[in-house]
């Protein structure tokens, strides 16, 4: 999954980043309708969002809370990765202060405390925070597949740890279960259930490899070290 320069990317955002054009005022609206074609058909583009951000600080009369929001939810399904906080970065830190303006601040710090679990591997209190409030639904909203896009993650991430994994701990990760969880793991993951335990296919990066270490001391070696201690002695 390309974030930096997805293959969707259309030629003239491809212009608009990497030429003068980055700095028009009269870009943003080419690279709002971009984001938006990004939140329904499932990938990410983070330059050009960047891009985005950065009118936003040139030019703050521009600024539209929704879009920053859609910004940083999809960099939130590009875990694990920089990408949150490269966005972050570039968002007026007046913008974040407790006493700015509307819901951005509040839903700037709810995005962060779920990018931060992500990061973390902590799936299971992800989903819980995930559902404890309404304004995570209202925040996502705009995002096709959000969820999706996140369990389909997490598997990647297991696929490249595990090779086994109890059905019950995977459904806390997934944020599933029962026939759900079931459904995800053999169709969409395309890993068996085996009697309560999930099979994940050996990979590149899950399969066991024999470490050898080798250590080349020759004769020379072992002299001085035995010389050294002969004169410290002497």
């Amino acid at each position: 999954m390309d974030t930096e320069d997805p293959r969707e990317r259309p030629e003239h955002i491809s212009s608009i980043i990497n030429g003068l054009e980055r700095y028009n005022p009269e870009a943003v609206g080419a690279l709002e309708d971009y984001l938006r074609h990004q939140c329904e058909n499932r990938y990410c583009d983070s330059n050009a969002n960047r891009t985005l951000l950065k009118l936003y600080q040139l030019n703050p009369d521009r600024i539209k809370d929704e879009q920053i929001t859609n910004i940083l939810v999809k960099a939130i399904t590009c875990f694990p990765s920089p990408q949150f906080s490269l966005a972050l970065h570039l968002i007026p830190p007046t913008l974040m202060a407790p006493n700015a303006r509307g819901e951005l601040p509040e839903a700037i710090a709810k995005l962060r405390e779920l990018n931060n679990q992500l990061e973390g591997a902590q799936y299971a209190r992800f989903w819980a925070t995930l559902d404890s409030d309404d304004l995570y639904a209202d925040m996502t909203t705009d995002i096709d597949g959000f969820e999706e896009l996140v369990r389909v993650r997490i598997a990647t991430l297991v696929s490249q740890a595990y090779r086994e994994v109890e059905l019950p701990v995977l459904e806390s990760w997934l944020g599933l279960d029962g026939d759900a969880a079931s459904k995800f793991v053999t169709e969409t993951a395309g890993w068996k259930l085996e009697g309560g335990v999930v099979q994940v296919p050996k990979n590149a990066e899950n399969e066991a490899k024999k470490s050898e270490v080798r250590e080349d001391v020759n004769v020379e070696m072992f002299s001085r070290i035995v010389r050294r201690a002969w004169e410290e002695t002497a």
